[in-house]
């Protein structure tokens, strides 16, 4: 018989006199209050009513709430269609949470209505079992909403680009087989040229810059093509396409820099003692501004810093330790325990924006010459390189949750040999000697120097 295990469950013991919970449509929703009966001690009361998803019923809603002495809100994230909700509610002064539809899910077998959905939301906010959704500050949002539309924009470009090597391959021009990317200068240069009417193939070649240069010889056969002006009509709308998204793309990243600038939160500290917006950015500095310090990471840019801080916030409060926001990104399994057996779970689906920055920053990490570099090609070379994308992903992740939780902390690499350094040499010698002997042989080891 195991040990009792005591575990202190304080988040279910607290209990709201008064509780409000909406369930929420893209036109309306269904509001479930419950409050002491007036007659009855003891006793609770349920109200339930209709109210249309328009700021100024939902305005209506949270002075009325207010006056009945409500002590919070739960909405249940649906689409979009809570942000009208949240947002004015919480400007009335209400405490709002919002929580995922996994929490809610009512109880099986029980007929499904809306009303009978509000009520049940009720219930659970009123004994505290529902765990709320992280919704940051609107600075934060603001912020949000220039990175993740700076990274759509990002991705139609991409398209483009794979649209030009489409059309390319269409005109039986081979150029993508020979450059790296059609995105290098000397790519452009030669779509150019052939948008402009240049079709000799000696003429196209002669415009490779640097490295290119040296495949003059495959350039000539790969650009000996049937391109004619339909090709070039159209290269030439993709090209002025892709210009366009640069321009907008450079704006939002400006504008991001802009807001993230302007966040007190993220400011650093001079050598003087001085803080502000431009600070902590000049040497000596004690204390760094927050896209710097997380831009001192392996594989990470000032743009991937400000989608992070975007999508995570400042105030690592938020996440009582590294484990919580590793957990919310998405980048570890859940939990699958039945009696003796324990088995690994399927990973959530977290937030995607951020493990997409997290993904991109690891694979850039990976090129280096640093302790996440040689950690990658560790677990790549036993687990493969999705694993170990993974891993450094997460491994970041933590790096970034402490260096937010203390603004004076920076990052200090351990070096591509820290593994090595650390390495029991006796007992890998160990090891080796006694797989080299079960093959049969026998071995001497002599050190040498």
């Amino acid at each position: 018989m195991s040990r009792p295990q005591v575990i202190e469950d304080e988040e279910h013991e607290r209990v709201h006199d008064r509780v409000a919970a909406i369930d929420v449509a893209k036109d309306s929703g269904m509001v479930c209050t419950r409050t002491p009966h007036p007659s009855r001690p003891g006793s609770r009361r349920a109200t339930v009513w209709t109210v249309r998803a328009r700021t100024g019923a939902v305005r209506a809603l949270g002075q009325q709430l207010r006056n009945d002495g409500i002590e919070i809100v739960t909405l249940e994230s649906t689409s979009d269609y809570w942000r009208i909700w949240f947002f004015v509610l919480e400007a009335a002064g209400l405490a709002v949470q919002l929580i995922s539809a996994a929490q809610a899910k009512n109880l099986p077998g029980r007929p499904k209505t809306d009303k009978l959905d509000a009520m049940w939301l009720a219930r659970l906010t009123e004994w505290g079992m529902l765990r709320p959704s992280f919704v940051p500050p609107k600075p934060i949002r603001d912020l949000r909403d220039y990175t993740r539309a700076r990274h759509r924009l990002v991705r139609e470009r991409t398209r483009c680009w794979q649209r030009m090597e489409k059309l390319l391959e269409g005109a039986l021009v081979k150029l993508s087989s020979v450059a790296s990317k059609l995105t290098t200068l000397s790519a452009q240069d030669m779509i150019r040229a052939m948008i402009a009417g240049q079709r000799d193939p000696e003429v196209l070649a002669g415009l490779a810059r640097r490295k290119m240069k040296a495949k003059h010889d495959d350039l000539l056969e790969a650009l000996d093509g049937m391109f004619d002006d339909h090709h070039g009509e159209l290269a030439g709308l993709l090209l002025d396409q892709i210009a366009s998204l640069d321009a907008k793309i450079a704006q939002l990243g400006a504008r991001a820099a802009e807001l993230t600038a302007a966040m007190p939160a993220a400011w650093g500290i001079n050598a003087d003692g001085t803080t502000g917006p431009g600070a902590g950015t000049g040497p000596g500095a004690p204390v760094l501004n927050a896209v710097a310090r997380l831009a001192e990471i392996p594989g990470l840019s000032e743009d991937l810093a400000r989608v992070i801080i975007a999508e995570t916030g400042l105030d690592m409060t938020r996440f009582p330790t590294a484990a919580h926001l590793v957990s919310w990104a998405g980048l570890c399994p859940s939990a699958r325990q039945s009696g003796p057996r324990t088995r690994a779970g399927k990973k959530g689906q977290g937030n995607s924006y951020l493990r997409g920055a997290l993904g991109q920053a690891a694979v850039g990490a990976a090129r280096t010459a640093t302790f996440l570099g040689e950690r990658h090609g560790r677990i790549a070379r036993r687990r493969g390189k999705a694993k170990a994308q993974v891993a450094i992903a997460r491994s970041i992740l933590v790096i970034i949750w402490n260096l937010l939780a203390d603004p004076a902390a920076r990052f200090t690499d351990l070096g591509p040999g820290y593994y090595a350094a650390r390495t029991d040499t006796d007992r890998r010698l160990r090891n080796h000697i006694r797989q080299i002997q079960a093959l049969g042989f026998d071995i001497t080891v002599t050190k040498t120097g």
